[in-house]
């Protein structure tokens, strides 16, 4: 997801800001900066952050024009997610159609269909998804583990990208619920035991209510 990447470039320094006014290399990072930084590109993804200048050519000119070109090549931090590459992040907006996680720069979408095999509810005013039968409770700040499903790179330079996530695969979800799903898996017999003790108090409730009405 996150990779350190070289890229080769040609480089145009305009003439005001030629050596021995400033440092060739400190120019150079600078332009290449402002370039590629906070940019997205179908090849490199998001691009965080240029690391390094490694080698600056020989500069060129143009007819007609002062600046120089240096053929420059350099190192960038980007951000590039894989399809079905599972990632971690936080949930940073739950809505009535799924949440968001934050992954990195930039933020996937888990649709409501995606999060859980249970029927999930929305409450609006917590802002949160319940699993009607598991209990299960999502929310904003939660962190999770999900898949990459769906990937849709901006091809513009602008700052946009598509993520489409799934929870529904095994040992992925909320950290709780993983964490639960392999406690469960080590310990089959711990959750037998809790399993006949709520089937026993099921009866138990239905007995009574059986009682009630007779009664009445």
């Amino acid at each position: 997801m996150f990779k350190i990447i070289t890229v080769r470039d040609i480089v145009r320094i305009p003439p005001h800001r030629f050596a021995p006014r400033e440092d060739l290399e400190k120019v150079a990072l600078d332009m290449v900066r402002k370039e590629y930084e906070d940019k997205i590109t179908g090849d490199l993804g998001y691009i965080i952050t240029v690391i390094e200048i490694i080698d600056i050519g020989v500069g060129k000119l143009l007819p007609g024009d002062g600046a120089a070109f240096h053929n420059i090549t350099f190192k960038i931090l980007v951000f590039k997610p894989d399809l079905y590459e599972i990632v971690e992040g936080e949930v940073v907006e739950v809505v009535d159609f799924g949440v968001f996680i934050r992954l990195g720069p930039l933020d996937g979408l888990c649709h409501v269909s995606q999060v859980t095999d249970d029927f999930i509810t929305y409450n609006a005013k917590n802002a949160s998804l319940l699993g009607k039968e598991t209990g299960k409770l999502l929310q904003a700040t939660d962190r999770v583990r999900a898949r990459i499903v769906a990937v849709s790179i901006g091809t513009g330079g602008s700052r946009s990208g598509k993520l489409g996530l799934t929870m529904r695969q095994p040992f992925l979800g909320k950290t709780d619920w993983i964490n639960e799903e392999i406690d469960r898996t080590l310990h089959p017999e711990k959750y037998e035991k809790l399993k006949e003790e709520e089937e026993k108090k099921k009866v138990e409730v239905k007995t009574k209510r059986v009682k009630k009405k007779k009664r009445r």
